[in-house]
């Protein structure tokens, strides 16, 4: 057999690296650095890479900032170029026993020469994240306000006030309390601590007053109580002038519907009753519940009744059928307070577990609000975003409505008298204006809250750091 046949030639070699990989270019290359075993059609080229080759193989790494001399070229003649600019091949010095001018191949976003774009060009492949950022996480900037202050405390009530309510016009408000009576205050006498802000004083019920509603197109004002009555109060004569019989326990929440001359009304008998405003009439008994209805919401859209209860659920009911939409499952605990902003249509709800953010319409989950570790009474929201939250422990956390940004914590602080296991909050109400905020306590007292006119961004600013740590936190855990 001739020399030829048993050993292949240069030129064999070289036709043979052409058709293959870089990697078998790179190995014939640390053999013999004279040879000339890259792909390329263009001789002059290839003469020109070699010497560079031959000058740098002592020099370190070269970086993305190489000078475009120091690179090897590859032109639109040989094949591999590329309007992108992904293909550059860099050489790096590597020890080697075979030669002292061996190197290796960086290739980054290359093609094999033949172009296969099946094969991938080996070496140190270098990967870069090339999704534009889209898989991090979007944390919302919350909106700035200002912390809220303890203003005025009005004690007139003998018993724990349990339900408050604003009248339309914003000029007074009424407190009903675990003393049987309900109360109405001047607001404008109120907020400055006037001895003669209380106007009148209203009995008839024989049990803890639990709910409190004004009529917004009627002199009228609706109670509840533990003691299974539903009255409507006249306030131009400040008599009772209807009854709404019905229950068969206690009722715990009462709500008037916003369009309609209807009123709904919760309690432990575990269902929520509509009654017809005028007529008295019963127009519907909610069933579904298995424990108490704890809180109600009214909308003038569908779902137009929210309840929530003990059992841990949240009921979305459709008004004109009388029958439930959507059953709401997330809650661990039961649910005692629910609030619905006028600036979007959303709820918050909010239970001993966390409270949470909900879609009115179809009550799709959108987000929790963690950090409020109590059994959660009373909410509130005004339409600056502000939402407050009241505990049975006096912890009150102010929120950030859109974000769930817990700007201000604070424990209401009990009147001389009482004991300091009283501190419970178990309602709280936002003026017409947003600007005053009531909340009714254990300590039999009404506190009238404020916001601090001295503080600023400066003074009080967005723990942004914290905020974007609990973000990354809850990102990570399944609701």
């Amino acid at each position: 057999m001739s020399d030829s046949t048993s050993k292949p030639s240069y030129a064999s070699l070289a036709a043979l690296s052409a058709r293959h990989s870089l990697k078998r270019a790179r190995v014939l290359y640390c053999v013999d650095p004279q040879s000339t075993f890259l792909p390329s059609t263009d001789p002059a080229i290839l003469q020109a890479s070699l010497n560079r080759r031959k000058r740098r193989s002592a020099i370190p790494v070269q970086t993305k900032e190489t000078k475009q001399s120091d690179a090897l070229a590859l032109l639109p003649d040989d094949g591999l170029h590329n309007d992108n600019n992904n293909t550059t091949i860099q050489m790096m010095p590597v020890a080697s026993e075979l030669s002292n001018t061996s190197t290796a191949l960086t290739v980054q976003g290359g093609k094999s020469s033949d172009g296969d774009k099946s094969k991938k060009a080996t070496g140190i492949l270098v990967k870069s994240d090339k999704r534009g950022g889209s898989g991090k996480l979007k944390i919302p900037t919350p909106d700035w306000h200002a912390p809220w202050k303890l203003s005025t405390v009005l004690s007139s009530h003998l018993g724990w006030v349990r339900s408050l309510a604003f009248d339309p016009t914003n000029d007074m408000f009424a407190s009903g309390s675990a003393d049987r009576t309900i109360k109405i205050w001047d607001l404008a006498k109120a907020s400055v601590g006037a001895p003669d802000a209380l106007k009148i004083t209203l009995t008839g019920h024989i049990s803890p007053v639990r709910g409190l509603a004004f009529s917004p197109r009627h002199p009228y004002l609706f109670s509840a109580g533990e003691d299974k009555m539903v009255k409507c109060w006249d306030l131009e004569t400040n008599q009772v002038i209807r009854h709404y019989h019905g229950h068969l326990s206690g009722v715990f929440c009462l709500k008037l519907h916003p369009t309609l001359d209807l009123l709904v009304t919760g309690g432990r008998d575990a269902v929520a009753r509509v009654w017809d405003i005028r007529t008295k009439t019963q127009i519907h008994v909610l069933a579904g519940h298995d424990n108490t209805v704890a809180s109600l919401l009214c909308r003038s859209t569908d779902p137009q009744v929210i309840t929530g209860s003990h059992d841990t659920t949240i009921k979305l009911w459709d008004l004109a059928a009388g029958k439930c939409m959507t059953t709401l499952t997330h809650h661990q605990k039961s649910i005692r307070a629910m609030v619905e902003p006028a600036f979007e249509s959303t709820f918050v709800s909010g239970a001993a577990d966390c409270l949470k953010y909900w879609q009115a319409k179809d009550g799709r989950f959108l987000k929790s609000y963690t950090g409020h570790k109590a059994v959660v009474n009373a909410m509130a929201v005004n339409e600056d975003g502000v939402l407050v939250s009241g505990g049975d422990d006096g912890t009150m956390h102010f929120w950030d409505y859109k974000t769930g940004y817990n700007f201000q914590s604070s424990t209401s602080i009990v009147q001389p008298g009482s004991l300091d296991a009283e501190n419970a909050i178990y309602c709280a109400e936002f003026d017409g204006t947003g600007t005053r905020l009531i909340t009714g306590e254990a300590d039999k007292s009404i506190k009238i809250w404020k916001q601090d006119e001295d503080a600023s961004e400066l003074t009080d600013p967005i723990d942004m750091v914290g905020w974007r740590k609990k973000c990354i936190k809850e990102s990570k855990q399944r609701y």
